[in-house]
């Protein structure tokens, strides 16, 4: 049975079939990678890229992984910027690239453009097509009911060549696929398409939330793609909530809403309600927001966000507005690939594994040790462990071979394998590898933060002072949240401090010198806050280091840690704070591409 019509002929089959259909797969992992990277290489053995190391149309496991390299991103830039300049030969997949999904921002601040081409949106779709099959499992009634879930566009542009760049779930709302679906009970939205694809970020929003408080008793789900993205709506209702309520009392749309094909559909929507006006009204103008999802939404049966990896740090925050719903994450995807599912979405979000379906593409897993360097040079390939070869609770850094041309790529996710589907392995998403701080779909690794450090402190040099020793937190408690920078000044001329002006000044400078993805959270999306920075007493690190000492810490191998989490720290640090400074203004972003 070939792999592409396992893949492309499901999404209209039941859900039995489709359970059935991860039963089979799941049996026969090793032979399907087999055939699927035999598949891909075979696809693909004009490209120029393969040509490149003599594989000379050979398509097993063998030759390929004594060939390929394992490679980055950088590695890959000349031959993706080729592309994105305009140059449709062959280069990395025979099929034309359709377009550019972008991802995590790159150490110059771009985001990085991953090559797609056309069958992938079925690819992706039908994995989509698997999860209500899974969920249908746990809970019961889900076709009769909607989901509330709050669903953007974000900024696209397009390369020196022609094609579009865009986030991949911006690329599969803006699809045939997702905006001529065929109805399904189990998958019906409050939110209407007109809505979803608005690219004002608070029209979108607005009709969205309006939709869902009008229909407040047919949702069954409420949810967004990040657990970030849900609080920000709850906190778009805190500050909207009036104007709101008046639209549903009167039957009339906020004059701010001017996009015409909302206008329209609004209008066949919305009605005078002075019951539901009430209601709201009663739900929100006090300071109590304790539960207030399941009291706004009664009939809610489950929050639909990823809460896994950097997300983590949003459960307590749902919880409070949620009353404790479960928080199944469904599935796991990135921008380079679609890799699996949950198979036990219901589980607490601490145990949540995905079994990667063994279709989705040619997976390989490089062993991880945080205690040694995973740095790899093409004159030392390590031998890398197969999808149905890694071992229980070990660690490994996840490499991909693609359908759209990418070859043994390392996508820079860290994974711990859990257990056992049949003979597929199920992994616990650990961290994205060297990431420091997370908000929203940011990514600031170390490097990057340290960069950002030093420029700043360059305005403080006419005040004689430096930076001594800093460390860093993703604050969540305020929506959105933002990163905070604690640091120990040393000054050598203490009559002469910088001025608060010139410490705000320097959130904005290290704003600046962060990633374009950041950015965009910051200007675009209002998904990430001001910056912030804390000046803490002198000897505040120190105390640090006597802490972690007292817990068992070796004096000689002690580091400063760059980021902390932990609330004893947390605590040591705010008790030591002297100021507090905040970025004054917004850094530059733009959608344009630099070249």
């Amino acid at each position: 049975m070939a792999i592409e019509s396992e893949v492309l002929s499901l999404p209209d089959e039941k859900s039995g079939k489709a359970l059935q259909f991860i039963e089979e797969i799941t049996k026969n992992t090793d032979p399907i990678q087999e055939r699927v990277l035999a598949n891909i290489l075979s696809q693909n053995a004009d490209t120029e890229y393969l040509k490149r190391f003599g594989l000379n149309g050979a398509t097993d496991r063998d030759t390929f992984k004594s060939k390929v390299p394992v490679v980055t991103y950088e590695d890959l830039q000349p031959d993706i910027q080729r592309i994105a300049n305009g140059d449709f030969s062959p280069i990395l997949c025979a099929h034309p690239i359709s377009e550019f999904l972008t991802s995590s921002g790159t150490s110059a601040g771009e985001r990085k453009l991953m090559p797609t081409i056309d069958e992938e949106m079925d690819r992706r779709q039908f994995l989509y097509s698997l999860l209500m099959p899974v969920m249908k499992q746990y809970v019961s009634g889900l076709d009769k009911g909607k989901a509330l879930h709050f669903l953007f566009i974000k900024a696209e542009t397009k390369t020196p060549g022609g094609l579009v760049a865009r986030p991949v779930l911006t690329s599969y709302y803006k699809s045939e696929q997702f905006r001529k679906r065929p109805f399904d009970p189990y998958n019906v939205l409050t939110s209407p398409n007109e809505a979803i694809l608005c690219p004002n970020s608070f029209q979108s929003m607005y009709t969205q939330m309006l939709c869902g408080l009008i229909m407040r008793h047919e949702v069954l789900r409420v949810g967004a793609v990040f657990a970030s993205g849900l609080l920000r709506a709850i906190r778009f209702l805190q500050l909207n909530w009036e104007q709101l309520a008046h639209d549903i009392l009167t039957g009339t749309l906020n004059p701010k809403i001017t996009d015409p094909s909302i206008k329209e559909c609004m209008s066949n929507i919305l009605k005078p309600d002075p019951e539901l006006a009430t209601f709201i009204k009663a739900e929100c103008s006090g300071e109590n927001w304790e539960r207030i999802i399941v009291r706004i939404w009664p009939n809610t049966k489950y929050l639909e966000v990823i809460v896994t990896g950097a997300m983590a740090q949003y459960i307590p925050t749902l919880d409070y507005y949620s009353g404790g719903l479960p928080k199944p994450c469904t599935m796991y995807a990135s921008s380079e690939c679609f890799f699996g599912l949950n198979l036990k979405p219901m589980c607490e979000p601490s145990d949540v594994s995905y079994t990667i379906l063994p279709n989705m593409g040619y997976f390989e897993f490089l062993p991880h040790d945080d205690s040694s360097s995973t740095t790899l040079s093409r004159d030392s390939q390590p031998r890398l462990v197969e999808l149905a070869d890694v071992q229980l609770g070990k660690f490994y850094e996840l490499i991909i071979t693609t359908y759209a041309g990418l070859c043994r790529y390392r996508v820079g996710d860290i994974l711990q394998v859990t257990g056992f589907h049949n003979s597929d392995p199920q992994f616990r998403f650990v961290r994205r590898k060297n990431v420091l701080l997370s908000i929203d779909s940011d990514k600031t690794d170390e490097a990057e933060l340290q960069k950002a450090i030093e420029n700043a402190s360059e305005l403080l040099k006419q005040f004689n002072t430096s930076v001594v020793e800093y460390t860093s937190f993703a604050d969540t408690k305020s929506i959105p949240g933002h990163y905070v920078i604690y640091w120990e000044l040393f000054m050598k001329d203490s009559s002469h401090p910088p001025t608060n002006q010139v410490l705000n000044q320097c959130c904005l400078v290290m704003e600046e010198l962060l990633n374009s993805v950041y950015r965009q959270g910051r200007v675009s999306d209002n998904s990430i806050g001001p910056l912030e920075i804390r000046v803490v007493k002198n000897g505040t690190f120190e105390e640090l280091m006597d802490y972690a000492i007292s817990r068992g810490a070796s004096i000689n191998q002690y580091k400063v840690p760059r980021c902390v989490s932990f609330t004893p720290i947390m605590e040591l640090l705010d008790s030591r704070v002297l100021s507090f400074h905040f970025s004054p203004a917004a850094p530059h972003w733009t959608p344009e591409r630099r070249r």
